[in-house]
């Protein structure tokens, strides 16, 4: 029973999302375009994009290694 009580709000918050929530992203995304690069969240987001970029160049080149000995 107590389920049933909880469904309706779960529901709500799900259409919700699904609503709004890409609109959100673009708001959210535009506001973090604007702190400055010092802001923690940000700092660790682009740290974080830089080592994605690295370890893709490092796989790339590792890959490019094996296709060359096999």
């Amino acid at each position: 029973m107590k389920v049933l009580r909880w469904l309706p709000v779960v529901a709500g918050a799900v259409l919700l999302v699904r609503r709004f929530g890409p609109e959100m992203g673009e708001v959210c995304g535009c506001i973090f375009d604007k702190m400055p690069d010092e802001f923690p969240p940000k700092w660790m987001y682009l740290n974080i994009r830089a080592i994605r970029e690295q370890n893709e160049r490092i796989i790339q080149l590792l890959e490019e290694q094996a296709k060359g000995r096999g």
